[in-house]
């Protein structure tokens, strides 16, 4: 790894990018295939190579796509709490008309949408988005990272000095 690249600033922008997108209703879909995800690594590594000098190495790539996959999760958790406090007054009204109008449903299973419907399970859905939105994250942000050196990598350039050049000039 170059440690002159830096990738705090690019990850940051990355996962901004992936969070405000993954939070937004009806926007959010294009996560369904993890598209903001890896957007937002490539993204990084955009702004990376944008800001060094000599090409950008898989592994720096793929460190800065994880960091913004990392921060990501956590701010699309963080936008989607006031996001769905706003929408929760339209959730339960849909959801008690579906509830109201499948007679056939089986008990069971109406008490866990009424029970999902009450509000009750909240900190804990959160708990579970915020981790499964930082595991998801880190690891597509990742593969956005490495996708985003193949992109954007910059040819014919010099090596950086001090590099060993292992095969003899031709």
């Amino acid at each position: 790894m170059n440690p002159a690249a830096p990738k705090l600033q690019p990850a940051v922008y990355g996962g901004l990018m992936i969070g405000v997108l993954s939070a937004l209703p009806i926007i959010n879909i294009g996560n369904c295939c993890c598209l903001w995800v890896i957007g937002g690594g490539v993204l990084a590594t955009y702004l990376m190579q944008q800001n060094h000098p000599y090409p950008v190495g898989a592994a720096d790539g793929a460190l800065a796509g994880l960091m913004a996959g990392l921060i990501g999760g956590v701010v699309g958790t963080l936008l989607s709490i006031p996001i769905d406090m706003m929408m929760g007054p339209f959730q339960k009204q849909f959801m008690e008309g579906v509830l109201s109008r499948s007679q056939e449903m089986p008990e069971e299973t109406r008490r866990m949408l009424e029970n999902l419907n009450s509000g009750a399970a909240g900190a804990a859905m959160i708990g579970f988005k915020l981790v499964f939105s930082v595991c998801i994250g880190a690891i597509f942000g990742m593969l956005g990272g490495l996708l985003g050196v193949a992109l954007f990598k910059k040819k014919d350039v010099p090596p950086p000095p001090g590099t060993v050049d292992i095969l003899p000039p031709a």
